[in-house]
């Protein structure tokens, strides 16, 4: 089997992510990873013995790195020369200074939510709009939070279709570890509509989507509740039958002990899950609950680890390496580990 090169620029929260997520695929190779210096994620990985090859994005600052013995295997440029698609996950706005160098070398890439959409020909969701990626030169992921609201919202839509949803997100102010936003003992409503629905509309244009989002001081987790209108009525038996069918959907009970984000990241914890993470978004069973024509859920979202299998479908649709959303995703789940 031919496997695709790829490459990773930026080695922090999704990118050693990302990484670990291409190297388990088994028709995809890792070249190596890029940053510029040797942040904590960089000496841990020096600290595990290199598992990953490690070029500099700074060449005129190597010493940063090399004064550490961190080993250096070459330049950025030079990854993107040898790869076939880059995964970008710099910086917000670092990904379009990077763009410069993947046109240089015919490089195709894929962007994250961070970016501005001109980044990229297609913004994408690996079940929502797969075919829209295919051979496309560069994609942009959404956000952690509206990959896992597609999922949910794009599994019923297949089903029984759907009109209009509303949603509130209950967001965590920033990762573990994130010294750089300092809310305590708040809540802060941010304007709606949330950029989540504007973008949930983007990939899925025949839905209306509005929303609210609240940041709250916690770091594991963001909480969505979504007040969904389906075209053909649906109830909760019904709803729980096509999430449970989803390999990228967890439904799990408040009476088993998954009382909210904390639980799920403990429980990712005790699977032995690397950094705590999960893939899969989770469905609160208790949440479910019928309201007139509507119906209503709470799902989590797993913000480090959610968008990494979609990424993997961008690789796959930008090199059409499957033709078909089913194909892709199968395949992505399967080297994962997904049910």
């Amino acid at each position: 089997m031919k496997k695709v090169k790829v490459g990773v620029a930026g080695y922090g929260t999704i990118g050693q992510r990302l990484a670990d997520g291409v190297a388990l695929q088994e028709d995809m190779e890792l070249v190596g990873v890029a940053d510029v210096a040797p942040t904590l994620p960089i000496q841990a990985l020096y600290e595990k013995g290199m598992p990953y090859k490690l070029f500099t994005a700074a060449p005129d600052k190597i010493n940063l790195l090399t004064d550490k013995n961190i080993p250096v295997s070459g330049t950025f440029e030079e990854l993107v020369s040898e790869v076939d698609i880059m995964l970008d996950a710099t910086n917000a706005g670092i990904g379009a200074i990077n763009k410069k160098l993947y046109e240089k070398y015919n490089t195709k890439a894929i962007f994250q939510g961070g970016e501005k959409n001109d980044v990229a020909d297609i913004f994408f969701h690996g079940y929502a709009n797969y075919e829209k990626g295919l051979g496309a030169n560069y994609l942009k992921l959404t956000s952690c939070n509206t990959t896992g609201l597609i999922r949910a919202v794009d599994a019923i839509d297949r089903q029984v279709g759907v009109s209009k949803t509303a949603i509130t997100i209950i967001r965590r102010v920033a990762d573990p570890g994130d010294y750089h936003r300092g809310l305590t003992n708040a809540l802060e409503v941010a304007p709606a509509p949330n950029h989540q629905a504007l973008d949930l509309m983007t990939i899925m244009p025949h839905i209306d989507a509005t929303g609210i989002l609240v940041h709250t001081p916690v770091t594991h987790g963001h909480i969505i509740t979504s007040v969904l209108t389906p075209k053909n009525k649906i109830s909760k038996d019904e709803l729980l039958e096509i999430f449970n069918a989803h390999p990228r959907i967890r439904v799990v009970s408040l009476e088993d002990g998954f009382k909210g984000n904390a639980s799920l990241f403990k429980y990712a914890r005790d699977l032995g899950n690397p950094r705590g993470d999960m893939y899969e978004i989770a469905v609160f069973k208790e949440s479910i609950v019928n309201s007139g024509d509507d119906i209503m859920f709470a799902i989590n979202i797993p913000q480090e680890a959610v968008v990494i299998p979609e990424n993997i479908d961008g690789i796959r649709a930008a090199l059409r390496m499957q033709e078909t959303r089913e194909e892709a995703t199968s395949a992505t789940n399967k080297y994962l580990g997904m049910k």
